[in-house]
């Protein structure tokens, strides 16, 4: 069957535009869904001093902890005076041990009492840049010149041009893999068909722009927020070298290779596919063409024929390359999210990364091969009944592995049943769940318009599309063109408004397939507001730091008459100045209790230090701190006895271990004292 290009004026069908909007909408909102996990975030857990602390005596220096890796510079923390002056010496301290993200930063010596502002912003291993600020105070609170910025990292104009690119290269993946899936899998005939060819190719020019201008944002959007700084050729260099520019390289490079791939399928291949209809034709009595016309060519037609060469084997080996390769150049893309994001980062991130590529490439091949089907449902009247039901048994796999995939990300980032419950994270997610069944059950109702499509007649749309062909042979306007501009661009409109009128006849025939258009709407309308939600959840903290970040640290449960134990790592920042220390409060209980102190290096052996402080706090009934300096037992074992706890409840333990003059740190511990 021979494809015909539409008219221009057929391309710009205002009633068209509508529904393209809600399968745009409807892409994002799936791909919100997949990446809904990116909003990962690293967060502040602790700080050293706490935020609205006072100390007796200005610290040493200035200790963050954060619930995952962060990229921080040497002037990603700034301490400053009540004036507004810098007091940090600017160089940053690693203090990371094990699972403890801690980085920090010296502060000068002498500092006069008053309130001081730290001000902090780092790059998430997720890749989205986190910012914050607070204040503690020397001696005593005092009046400040300092105001604490508003502005989050990663937002402003900046921010939400950053942001549109991204969803835009969500989108435009989703739609070039979708669409050449549908080609490929469901109707090999659509190669040629021009409304197939704009949507991937504009798909593909889609994805290609916006990942360029996510490398030229880069770095306002991580640093300063201001657009000037896209020009800045230094910090484009310094984006190059970051696990995020690199991906963005790698998919510029894929893209490359994916525009070789679409040249072959509308060019090559697309006419190899006409070759192998066209050798089908002679073949057949008209009844077995009218069996055949409901299958693509070469699907089956090669078993029929049994020539095993010509137009149709060659057709079905281009078939076979270009599925590899449209794999594995789909796969590398979406390589390029998962490598990047959250899916590196957190638990689990072997098993994380590849669960998030197949979870973009089903997003794709069900939602965006859903864009490719409702193009050809408007554009294509007579479109294949088979490629129908193919379509429906892939998006019936897409979406059984979009439920695995999801359920193990919603784990990943939820973490708890409590936090499902508990936290705001965990209930937008129930929320999302609820409306994900929704499109399910309107994609069931799809599904069942598909078997009655498969299964009614296809002659009237036939006849009709063949009286289109005639009246256009015998059309005096195809025949006499006018010399008067204005009577030939009468004209042109007219048969535009036959054309239009025609295509809808023919649309308009078949009751199943317009039920299969209105249900295929339904589910673009379910994805908007699936989408409202996703959009909330992506700047929703996720529930598994929430509860980590709600916190110092999660309180260790206490055991009548058993003692608490804890161990808690630290860095002061001097020479031999890491290390762990172990705490025991023995029985854990309301009354007298005993503590025990060790400290160890990190090989594990007594550390002798010159001094440790306990201080003992129960914020739930403003008690404390209680304050305690235990006695030297042995070297790198403090104790003391009599340690009295008044009431019962969620007690703070506060340590703070000095390894020289100046160097010194607190570390925290909520303990459960029953």
């Amino acid at each position: 069957m021979t494809a015909i290009a539409p008219s221009p004026a057929r391309v710009r069908a205002p009633a068209l535009l509508p529904r393209l909007v809600l399968v745009l909408a409807a892409l994002l909102a799936a791909l919100f869904t997949a990446a809904g996990p990116a909003s990962a975030h690293a967060a502040l857990t602790a700080s050293d001093p706490k935020d609205g602390a006072v100390v007796a005596t200005a610290p040493a220096q200035v200790t963050l902890s954060f619930s995952e890796q962060v990229a921080m510079g040497d002037d990603s923390i700034r301490v400053m005076d009540p004036q507004g002056k810098r007091v940090d010496t600017g160089e940053l301290r690693d203090m990371c041990s094990g699972t403890t993200i801690r980085y920090g930063t010296a502060l000068h010596s002498g500092l006069p009492d008053g309130t001081y502002t730290v001000a902090w912003q780092a790059v998430s291993a997720d890749s989205h840049p986190v910012s914050g600020a607070f204040t503690f105070s020397i001696g005593a609170p005092s009046e400040t010149s300092v105001a604490l910025p508003t502005a989050q990292a990663g937002g402003g104009p900046v921010g939400i041009a950053y942001d549109i690119a991204r969803y835009a290269a969500y989108g435009g993946f989703t739609v070039l893999v979708g669409g050449a899936a549908f080609i490929l899998l469901c109707w090999r005939r659509g190669a040629a068909q021009r409304p197939l060819q704009k949507l991937i190719v504009r798909a593909w020019v889609t994805l290609t722009a916006a990942t360029l201008v996510m490398l030229v944002l880069r770095t306002p959007y991580t640093g300063s927020g201001k657009f000037a700084d896209a020009l800045d050729l230094d910090g484009l260099k310094a984006v190059l070298e970051t696990k995020t520019g690199a991906s963005l390289v790698s998919r510029l490079l894929l893209l490359g290779a994916a525009a070789l791939f679409i040249a072959v399928l509308f060019g090559t291949y697309a006419r190899k596919t006409a070759e192998a209809a066209e050798a089908e034709k002679p073949k057949g009595k008209s009844k077995q063409k009218d069996r055949g016309a409901d299958k693509a060519p070469g699907s089956g037609s090669g078993s029929r024929s049994g020539s095993g060469s010509g137009p149709d084997k060659e057709a079905n080996d281009l078939l076979f390359g270009l599925g590899i390769g449209g794999t594995v150049v789909a796969g590398g893309i979406a390589a390029t999210w998962a490598l990047s994001e959250h899916a590196s980062t957190g638990i689990q991130p072997g098993i994380a990364m590849p669960a998030d590529i197949l979870h973009l490439l089903a997003v794709a091949a069900w939602l965006g091969g859903l864009s490719a089907l409702l193009v050809a449902l408007h554009k294509v009247p007579d479109i294949e009944r088979e490629a129908v039901r193919r379509f429906s048994r892939v998006a019936f796999v897409s979406v059984l592995v979009l439920a695995v995939t999801g359920v193990y990300q919603s784990w990943r980032q939820v973490g708890s049943w409590s936090a499902l419950t508990g936290t705001s994270y965990g209930q937008l997610l129930l929320v999302k769940v609820g409306l994900v069944a929704v499109l399910v059950g309107i994609a069931y109702v799809s599904r069942s318009w598909t078997a009655r499509l498969t299964d009614a007649p296809a002659a009237k749309p036939a006849k009709i599309a063949r009286q289109r062909d005639v009246s256009r042979e015998t059309s005096p306007a195809s025949v006499t063109v006018p010399e008067d501009p204005k009577r030939a661009a009468q004209l042109a409109r007219q048969r535009a408004a036959r054309e239009n009128a025609r295509e809808k006849q023919v649309r308009d025939a078949d009751p199943a397939r317009a039920g299969l258009r209105r249900s295929v709407l339904a589910e673009a309308g379910v994805a908007i507001a699936l989408l409202a939600v996703t959009t909330v959840l992506t700047s929703t903290e996720p529930g598994r730091t929430a509860q980590q970040a709600s916190g110092p640290d999660s309180a260790a449960t206490a055991v009548p008459n058993r003692a608490i134990k804890i161990t808690l790592p630290f860095d002061t920042g001097g020479q031999n100045g890491k290390g762990s220390v172990r705490i025991e409060v023995d029985p854990g209980r309301v009354g007298a209790n005993s503590l025990h102190v060790w400290v160890d290096d990190p090989q594990g052996q007594p550390l002798d230090i010159p001094e440790i402080k306990v201080a003992f706090t129960l914020p739930a009934k403003d008690i404390g701190p209680l304050p305690l300096l235990p006695e030297r037992a042995a070297p790198g074992h403090w104790s003391a006895s009599g340690v009295q706890l008044p009431l019962a409840g969620e007690w703070r333990i506060d340590v703070t271990v000095r390894t020289s003059d100046i160097d010194q740190t607190t570390v925290q511990k909520n303990v459960k004292i029953g």
